[in-house]
């Protein structure tokens, strides 16, 4: 990494670790822009230590140089509170861009990671069958659950018998259900009966 930072005059490697010790112990009092991790430090390592710096040092961005290929291992380091991630076969001007990059506050990852990235959190959540009812359906969805009948439910409801077995059938359309019993089962395992 000394030879690699050399290409930058304006640059100075602060802390030089090989331990997850040494590390913790070099970064006390120390002003750091940017630090570049090796998340296979002897003495630990991986996402625990990429969650314990950024907990004890919140200010210094961390920049994961590893040698794991991206694909696999960037989105768990982002997550673990990295700001970026370069694999250690890059090019120098590609690990020296990715410092940079850091340092100046923003994320790095490849175009194939950060497309990933968008594309998880473009994507919704999967929802329970229960969870894409309406209102009213799911007050229909409960009383089915309990065992009432439409007339029932329609009483307890003040609407029409009508209206509770359109409410039923549009709870069959979007949760897959084809039967009273289906909710019934689906409503017991789901405890939420």
């Amino acid at each position: 990494m000394q030879l690699l930072i050399s290409r930058r005059p304006d640059w100075t490697i602060a802390v030089e670790a090989a331990t997850v010790e040494e590390l913790v112990e070099g970064l006390r009092g120390e002003r750091v822009d940017v630090l570049v991790l090796d998340p296979q430090l002897r003495g630990g390592g991986g996402l625990d230590l990429i969650a314990q710096l950024r907990h004890e040092y919140p200010a210094i961005p961390i920049l994961i140089l590893s040698s794991a290929p991206e694909e696999q291992s960037a989105l768990a380091a982002i997550r673990a509170g990295a700001r970026g991630f370069v694999e250690k076969d890059s090019s120098a001007d590609a690990i020296l861009d990715a410092i940079a990059q850091v340092a100046a506050g923003r994320t790095r990852v490849s175009d194939r990671v950060a497309h990933e990235m968008a594309t998880q959190i473009m994507e919704p959540a999967r929802k329970e069958p229960h969870e894409l009812l309406s209102r009213r359906e799911s007050e229909v969805f409960h009383l089915i659950a309990h065992g009432k009948t439409m007339t029932e439910i329609a009483f307890e409801l003040g609407i029409s018998v009508k209206t509770a077995s359109t409410y039923r059938t549009r709870i069959l359309e979007k949760t897959g259900f084809r039967s009273n019993a289906d909710i019934v089962v689906y409503a017991v395992r789901a405890r939420l009966i």
